[in-house]
């Protein structure tokens, strides 16, 4: 086995018998990088300097007789995270030259943790999409098949972990933007509940439902990344105060008696026969495993798709603000005035999809809009909400597809921003609601990854990532690796 192949588990279990160095590990996963990248365009930005010196620090504690939850282990970040002295574009153009001069908590938990930054991964302009086309550099592709999307807007992380170009990632989950790429490129991708992981130092779209979470290749890493990330933060004031479980100690091969409940709603019009079809052989591999499971309806979910794109625009218009040509970012030259630098330099920095969303958040907030638009969109995320909390008086898990189809081409849903936003029908009810969501793969149809998303009520997690343990170990669909080595 390469040693780019590793799971962060199997790597630290080699680390610590030291039977591999941080330092080779780190140099596998940059050849690797530098063998595939070019094919899958998942980096924006590689530090191999920084990632071997960080690398050699590693193996100098551990020699030492230091340990650290992810010591030596090789992990990118979303360029959308802010860390010290690097560029953090957002995927835009209007923030290409920008270097933050601090650490995001996240990157500061990690570093902390022991982990190497190998550097940034390409995205959706500001968050904004659910292919990575939106990217003011370039689009990312599916390691499983180059003609099509790896999802978004967390594109870049799934498909450099898909591609065994990190062992693990962090991507910002908004309305999926984890959960879909991880479902499009058939790894693990984990959206914690609001609040459990600090958004300090990550650049906001939608303040009430940004989250960071975890893309890895199997279930036990999530649980790993997300015990180094849970840790309340007094810089981020909707940070929670979590209860301390090392969630890798629930990981358990069983389901016995757990209570699982599909919702109807997730199973109609829009989705995929195959994917259908393989969501419900997972729900029939629990059952047989001993698992409770009866259907629940989630009525109000028809409206989440509509309050989303009042809610998240909205937010954005008054978040993108701040991004005006004068204090940091791309400023216009050869204006008249201040105001035509604000616009000039809006116009040229910022593409068409956050344009289009800024546009729909500022209408929906107007005078005289409010009411009918922003307003009735909170009310019925209140109801999308209240729907959930039902649900989980009865039942401790929800199962749904993640996605309604399998990864679609590059272009192919680019000119309709209709059919582009339905990509995240199934994720972004969880959002409005605040509660936590893992995708796991499920499947295949014509060679393309299918996704199970396993809904857990807030703050529980440790369910959650148990039913997905319990599912992953009875099947073997995220062994399953693209075929990047023929095609190179």
């Amino acid at each position: 086995m390469q040693l780019y192949s590793l799971t962060v588990q199997q790597a630290l279990d080699l680390l610590r018998r030291k039977e591999v160095s941080a330092l080779e590990l780190c140099e596998s996963i940059l050849d690797r990088i530098v063998a595939v990248d070019n094919s899958t365009k998942a980096f924006l930005t590689v530090t191999p300097e920084e990632a071997c010196d960080q690398a050699r620090a590693a193996d100098a504690a551990r020699a030492q007789g230091l340990d650290g939850a992810l010591l030596g282990i090789p992990i990118a970040l979303k360029d959308n995270i802010c860390r010290l002295g690097l560029p953090t574009t957002c995927g835009s153009r209007i923030l290409e030259s920008f270097i933050p001069p601090y650490d995001a908590t996240v990157v500061a938990l990690l570093r902390r943790a022991g982990a190497v930054l190998l550097g940034k991964t390409n995205l959706d302009e500001f968050a904004m999409g659910s292919s990575t086309e939106n990217s003011a550099f370039f689009s990312t592709r599916n390691p499983w098949n180059l003609d099509r999307v790896p999802g978004g807007s967390s594109g870049g992380s799934a498909a450099a972990v898909c591609a065994d170009e990190a062992l693990a990632a962090l991507g910002s989950d908004t309305g999926g933007s984890v959960r879909q790429p991880a479902a499009f490129c058939g790894v693990v991708g984990l959206k914690p509940t609001y609040g459990r992981v600090s958004r300090y130092g990550v650049a906001a779209f939608a303040s009430s439902l940004d989250q960071i979470g975890p893309i890895t290749k199997d279930v036990t890493d999530a649980a790993l990344l997300l015990n180094a990330l849970s840790e309340h933060d007094p810089h981020d004031s909707t940070s929670i105060e979590s209860p301390k479980l090392d969630l890798a100690q629930v990981l358990r091969p069983e389901v016995d008696g757990i209570r699982i409940g599909v919702p109807q709603e997730y199973f109609g019009a829009g989705a995929q026969p195959q994917v259908v079809a393989a969501v419900q052989e997972a729900i029939e591999t629990l059952v047989d495993m001993g698992a409770l499971v009866d259907t629940v309806s989630l009525p109000h979910t028809e409206y989440a798709l509509p309050a989303y794109y009042l809610l998240a625009p909205a937010e954005a218009s008054a978040n993108l603000a701040r991004y005006d040509g004068i204090r940091y970012g791309v400023r216009a030259d050869n204006t008249a005035d201040i105001w035509s630098t604000y616009c000039e330099s809006r116009q040229q920095g910022l593409g068409s999809e956050v344009k289009r969303r800024i546009m729909l958040g500022t209408y929906a907030l107007s005078a005289g809009y409010y009411d009918a638009y922003y307003l009735k969109a909170q009310r019925a995320r209140t109801l999308i909400k209240q729907d959930f909390d039902h649900a989980f008086e009865r039942f401790d898990v929800l199962l749904s597809p993640t996605a309604p189809t399998v990864a679609f081409g590059l272009g192919e849903k680019s000119q309709d921003p209709l059919q582009m936003y339905l990509s995240d029908v199934f994720t972004i009810p969880q959002s409005l609601a605040g509660i936590c969501a893992i995708s796991i793969p499920c499947g295949f149809d014509h060679a393309l990854p299918i996704g199970l998303q396993i809904s857990g009520p807030a703050l529980g997690e440790a369910t959650v990532l148990r039913v997905a343990y319990a599912y992953e170990q009875a099947t073997s669909w995220h062994l399953q690796k693209p075929p990047l080595d023929k095609e190179n």
